[in-house]
């Protein structure tokens, strides 16, 4: 599923009517009824339906599902937010077409007028406004969006709910709080981002018939799919050894946390690991054993049970190696860390601690000629970049592609919605997964899953982001089957990464 900014949007709709044909009344039609017709299963002859229509595509498309409600016997109010001057283009076309259908429409004159209508609707579906808002919103729609967030009726919008930017916006202040929006051909990137996304309530795409090539032809970002994880997860040979799948090697944990590399490590070998080293200080030690019997050790040197160096580690044994967990933050640390950033000739993922480690030296990441995986969640990016949590979660697609262009690395930024960014700029978002991650050592455990993948036989883009869909569809699975949101553990999800390889090689 391709995820567009409003300029990408434009570029595609431009494209579709300029170089393919298509006229902007033909999609505006397709837009309108198609969400009609999805509609149509959730109303009876009885439900009062209000549509509020705007001036732009948006008013165009609602004054389509409109005159196709009404023409199937539906109970329609359509109430015109802006004057008649203010419709024109393909939406006039569409309005003039529902007039000579004989719908009603009513001309929004004052906000009491209107205020009976909204409050006692059985659903109110959101024509307003499109992906083309700027600045703060003025009358009327400063008026009505409160009126309709009010209203106990079911709220519906098309393509976005009015209000919210396509992107993001310094100056976004309202918008309708929708229980359901149908996106019109590919979700924008505000349907991905943490500030806006519960305004969208649920959401499903709707297709008018937009070329395939048009999005092609623009860059583009977009989900990763379970079909993905299908094209590009490498079954095992029969005749394959541990060899064949790869030797990862851990580094981490302290006195106090054990339990960190811990769970990484187990998440690693139910991932499909082939072999793997623990390092780590010798407190810890006896207790990651206790939980893993199928892991080696490696014991590193440590000052007050924190790792201290590792001098006798040859990175060349490994084919991949991560860093950081429960490692701590002392002087000691770092310097390892960044002598690990820059003496490890394999593919290295800095996770955690790790990450707080090279935060002043982010050069060294340039240096590096085998590939790098960080995996900041959005407090870590901040530390990283120098700026605020806010700031990140405002803009994460843009902070992400930054840091991941500038320092050549693979960026994995955790959030709700994970979004995987790779050197050249590529995104792709990560939609499994629930609100059970919520917990202490989830990280963690996703580490391990990309340690094990990283080594598997598939592009490393590939590998990262089927460890993001196998770690978020586990809990999936584990709340659907056994488990609730409240008591999942990182552990449970460990155990379930089996039933989400059962499904692809079941």
């Amino acid at each position: 599923m391709n995820i567009v900014t409003a300029k990408e949007m434009y570029e595609i709709d431009r494209i579709a009517i300029e170089e393919k044909g298509l006229s902007g009344t033909i999609l505006m039609e397709s837009a309108g009824r198609a969400i009609a017709e999805l509609l149509r299963n959730q109303l009876t002859k009885e439900t009062k339906i209000v549509v509020l229509v705007g001036s732009g595509n948006n008013g165009g498309d609602g004054f389509v599902l409109a005159r196709t409600l009404v023409n199937l016997g539906y109970q329609v109010e359509t109430i015109q937010m802006v004057a008649n001057e203010r419709i024109q283009g393909d939406a006039r076309f569409h309005k003039e077409i529902f007039l000579q259908y004989g719908c009603p429409l009513t001309l929004f004159e004052k906000i009491e007028t209107s205020k009976e209508a909204i409050l006692t609707a059985d659903l109110i579906v959101d024509a307003l406004l499109g992906i083309g808002v700027t600045g703060k919103l003025r009358a009327p729609y400063n008026q009505i969006i409160p009126l309709v967030n009010q209203a106990e009726s079911r709220i519906v919008s098309i393509d976005l709910p009015s209000g919210l930017p396509a992107e993001t916006s310094e100056t976004f202040e309202m918008a309708v709080k929708a229980d359901q929006t149908y996106i019109v051909e590919a979700p924008k990137l505000s349907a991905f981002i943490e500030r806006y996304a519960e305004y969208y309530g649920k959401w499903e795409t709707v297709s008018i018939g937009l070329p395939k090539d048009g999005f092609d032809q623009v860059k583009t970002r977009r989900t990763w799919e379970g079909t993905d994880v299908v094209t590009t997860l490498p079954a095992r040979n029969r005749f394959s050894h541990k060899g064949n799948h790869g030797k990862g090697l851990v580094i981490g944990g302290s006195a106090l946390m054990p339990g960190s590399i811990a769970m990484t490590a187990k998440a690693a070998l139910r991932a499909g690991a082939g072999l793997l080293t623990v390092a780590t200080v010798p407190e810890a030690i006896s207790s990651v054993a206790a939980h893993i019997t199928e892991t080696t050790f490696h014991s590193l040197s440590e000052k007050s049970g924190v790792i201290t160096g590792g001098t006798d580690l040859n990175y060349a044994d490994y084919d991949a190696i991560v860093i950081g967990m429960g490692m701590g933050r002392t002087s000691d640390t770092q310097q390892f860390t960044q002598r690990v950033v820059a003496e490890a000739n394999v593919p290295l993922l800095i996770d955690a601690d790790g990450l707080y480690h090279i935060r002043n030296d982010l050069d060294m990441l340039k240096a590096r000629t085998a590939p790098t995986v960080l995996t900041p969640h959005p407090g870590e990016m901040a530390t990283i970049l120098g700026c605020s949590v806010q700031d990140v979660l405002e803009n994460p697609f843009a902070c992400a592609e930054r840091f991941a262009k500038t320092y050549q690395v693979h960026l994995l930024l955790k959030g709700a919605y994970t979004i995987v960014t790779d050197p050249v700029g590529n995104q792709f978002v990560n939609v499994t997964g629930n609100e059970g991650l919520a917990k202490g050592g989830s990280g963690d455990c996703l580490a391990g899953v990309i340690l094990a993948m990283v080594m598997q036989e598939q592009p490393l883009t590939a590998a990262i982001s089927n460890s993001c869909y196998i770690h978020g569809k586990a809990a999936e699975l584990l709340v659907e089957n056994e488990h609730s949101t409240y008591d999942l553990l990182a552990t449970d999800v460990i155990e379930a990464i089996p039933l989400v390889f059962r499904t692809f090689f079941s």
